[in-house]
């Protein structure tokens, strides 16, 4: 009867070692399941602040091909008006070199005129 009871203490305090060991095993879970939850929901943020990012590289790439086609329409004006500041300049040279020639004549036709 002894070895029986033995033997049921034994069976009672391994059985009572399992639930422990189940019950370590069941906060574990719990744990785990609580940082994989906490994962899930960092992922999230994470994928709508990228998907924001994503939006406002969007944006900001627009604006940016706006400003860009916005400068060149501008450079294109601007080498425009720098030709024609470059032909009227040549221009005003030639009339200044035609004002010399007529002044020069001019003189010469008042010259002899005059004699």
């Amino acid at each position: 009867m002894d070895a029986i009871r033995k033997k049921m203490k034994s069976l009672k305090d391994e059985t009572d070692g399992l639930y422990a060991v189940i019950n370590k095993f069941d906060e574990a879970t719990k744990e785990s399941n609580r940082q994989a939850d906490q994962a899930d929901c960092d992922i999230r943020d994470f994928g709508k602040k990228v998907h924001s990012f994503e939006i406002e590289f969007d944006e900001t790439l627009d604006k940016l091909n706006k400003a860009l086609e916005t400068f060149e329409e501008k450079d294109k004006s601007h080498r425009e008006v720098e030709g024609d500041i470059a032909a009227l300049t040549r221009r005003i040279m030639l009339m200044e070199e035609e004002a010399k020639k007529a002044e020069t004549t001019l003189a010469t036709t008042v010259t002899k005129l005059a004699l």
